[in-house]
């Protein structure tokens, strides 16, 4: 849905086909498998061990001397396929449909809206044209009150067709649109170049005619397919192999536009600069002209080699930004695929500690938890592409948080506590500071 909103103008009126609607959201889609694992692990594991703990059954295990430990070990070991799985589709599948679904995005936005003429409405979608109707006939043929505006030329409303009527259809080969009208007539206004050199005496025109035949190209109008290598190079359709590759590259790019900018430093400050320490006392020896012309030449340069340092920084913050941008790409597809084992680590221990199966508090639960977690985990993605933290931070920063939480669970659910139960913790900070005081 999110991925309908925000692509909604792109996709309504062009008379798409439902194939190319549902390829495009297929492919979309794979983006969302990565997100969705984590939350799906953790609420299958809620209801798993919520439904064991509210049957009893998990106290039934202990008591046949399975710890709640060793119960997760097992699904542990389910969860890290799970966690490489995810790796592994984010890794190699998902860059190929990011490409198919960015390809075939950016050819519906460039395939004009379909051909819908209304009427009492100017329609503009065929280019140079603006065409207006009074009456449509129900065959969706036949039309009356015609009035078309001809901007081919692009000096204004200077040529009109009007017609009292006509009809619409499309050739047979579907590449042209064909209006045939009848009992009308053109009005054209000539240039006023053109009234000097070739038509003095008639300026304005109008030729009257019983029938006249429009032709308009709809190649536009048609979906093609653009070649897939155009944005092969585009970060998010990489794999991590691809996207190391990358950075190095951005990275030599950067350290050789810092070595040429400075090369040409020296040699401008060295061959050109004007000024020097003895700049006063050789232009007091000077006419004015001449200094006046010293001085000139001395801002022009000095102001040539404020915009050259510019032009290095401003490339090689826009790098540093691509940089990052990769690196995100690179982390993200790590640090989802951990998240599942993290989800499990809270789910279980949460299953089992609050003890209700089914849909109802599980549900409410995990999407309280993801919601924390996708929050946290979009602002470090958007500290990163800002760079107010490193890759490694902003990407893992959730899962830093989250981690300690999921460990803290598990040793609860072990220990059979309670969530709210603090007396055994209150106890042992106390007998803790109770020691260093007495010693």
């Amino acid at each position: 849905m999110q991925f309908l909103w925000k692509y909604i103008d792109d996709l309504v009126g062009k008379g798409l086909e439902w194939f190319d609607i549902t390829q495009l959201l297929f492919y979309a889609s794979a983006r969302l498998v990565p997100l969705a694992l984590p939350i799906s692990v953790m609420l299958s594991s809620i209801m798993t061990f919520g439904n064991l703990g509210e049957k009893y059954e998990l106290i039934a295990m202990k008591s046949a001397g399975v710890s709640f430990r060793k119960g997760m070990s097992a699904l542990l070991f389910f969860i890290l396929i799970i966690s490489m799985s995810s790796f592994l589709f984010s890794n190699y599948y998902m860059p190929y449909a990011n490409l198919k679904a960015g390809t075939l995005l950016y050819d519906i936005r460039k395939q004009k809206p379909a051909l819908n003429i209304k009427p009492g409405m100017f329609y503009n979608g065929l280019e140079g044209f603006i065409i207006k109707i009074d009456k449509k006939n129900d065959n969706g043929v036949d039309l009356e009150g015609i009035m078309i505006y001809d901007h081919n030329n692009k000096s204004g409303n200077n040529k009109v067709i009007v017609a009292e009527r006509g009809s619409m259809y499309l050739s047979d080969n579907e590449q042209y649109f064909i209006i045939s009208l009848e009992d009308g007539h053109s009005y054209y206004e000539t240039d006023a170049s053109t009234r000097r050199n070739e038509n003095k005496k008639r300026p304005h025109q109008r030729v009257t005619f019983k029938k006249d035949v429009l032709r308009f190209d709809l190649s536009g109008f048609g979906m093609k397919r653009s070649s897939e290598d155009l944005y092969r190079n585009h970060y998010a359709m990489m794999n991590n192999s691809q996207l190391l590759n990358s950075i190095d590259s951005l990275h030599s790019k950067i350290a050789n536009k810092a070595t040429k900018t400075k090369e040409q430093l020296d040699k401008r400050l060295g061959k050109d600069s004007t000024l020097s320490k003895n700049t006063y006392t050789e232009l007091k020896d000077l006419s004015i002209i001449q200094a006046r012309k010293q001085y000139a030449a001395a801002i022009n340069s000095a102001r040539s080699n404020k915009a050259l340092i510019e032009n290095a920084n401003r490339d090689e913050d826009y790098r540093e930004i691509l940089v990052a941008k990769h690196l995100v790409e690179w982390h993200r597809k790590w640090s989802l695929a951990f998240a599942c084992i993290v989800m499990f680590l809270i789910g279980a221990p949460l299953g089992a500690i609050i003890r209700k199966g089914g849909f109802g508090m599980p549900v409410v639960v995990s999407i309280f938890f993801f919601i924390l977690y996708h929050v946290l985990y979009m602002t470090g993605e958007k500290m990163v592409k800002k760079g107010e933290l490193l890759a490694l931070e902003g990407m893992w920063m959730a899962n830093i948080i989250f981690l300690p939480i999921g460990i803290w669970l598990s040793y609860k659910a072990s220990k059979d506590s309670n969530l709210l139960d603090w007396s055994y913790t209150y106890y042992r900070i106390k007998k803790t500071f109770t020691k260093q005081s007495t010693s």
